[in-house]
């Protein structure tokens, strides 16, 4: 068994010539093309609510800009349901929150995965207070220091109807990535999470539209840039 990536939700490692690794490699150059009059470096993958696709979202992305040569870290913000470790099948002893509160060192917590330039900083221990170790000091330092060792930094947040902490993170963010799972979440839950990134300031960068079937194509995945209306 893989013991250092999760092969069914990496699709773009496992299988970088299929349709869903072509999409992919779209939504990071739509990404890239987003805007022009800033160099898009940090990003959060957020959802409305839960089990729409963002944490496959977020990890198939980080491994798309990795195999283009970019160094990348992916962040686990989801302080209350974490699951990156699962993914790249990783220890969560230590991480972000191990990081936030003072209890270690970025070079603690930094993780190499199997993937060439690609690193993973987990959670870490579930806290009784996320927001408050989101929103402290230490998390504008720790993104100081890594925008000087890597090019591109990916979160991956809690829902942003559940918690607040999705708006916190994304005050530190370039943009902000929106992922529906096509045919489950309602129309009124994405006008309102969208609406509540709109009135904290934040770049909407685009929406990823998922597990969609669409006529004449094996590709289930849509993109509209952040110019377009939803």
């Amino acid at each position: 068994m893989e013991r250092t990536s999760n092969r069914n939700l990496l699709v773009t490692a496992a299988n970088p010539k299929s349709p869903a690794s072509e999409g992919y490699r779209a939504l990071r150059t739509n990404i890239q093309f987003s805007t022009l009059d800033k160099h898009i470096r940090t990003i959060m993958i957020a959802s409305a609510q839960m089990n729409e696709g963002k944490t496959t979202t977020v990890s198939n992305l980080a491994v798309t800009y990795a195999q283009e040569g970019k160094k990348v870290v992916v962040i686990d913000a989801d302080l209350h349901k974490p699951s990156l470790h699962h993914v790249f099948i990783q220890p969560n002893h230590v991480g972000l929150t191990s990081l936030l509160s003072g209890q270690q060192q970025l070079e603690d917590v930094l993780c190499k995965t199997a993937i060439d330039n690609l690193s993973l900083i987990t959670s870490g221990p579930i806290p009784p207070n996320p927001s408050e170790l989101l929103g402290s000091k230490y998390m504008s330092e720790l993104l100081k220091q890594l925008k000087d060792e890597f090019d591109v930094i990916l979160f991956d947040s809690s829902p942003i109807l559940a918690v607040t902490d999705a708006l916190i993170v994304s005050a530190y963010c370039d943009g902000v990535v929106l992922v529906v799972h096509g045919g489950k979440v309602k129309k009124g839950a994405v006008q309102k999470a969208k609406a509540q990134l709109e009135h904290a300031k934040v770049r909407v960068l685009g929406v990823v539209l998922n597990n969609i079937k669409i006529r004449g194509s094996e590709a289930g995945y849509l993109y509209y840039s952040g110019n377009q209306s939803y």
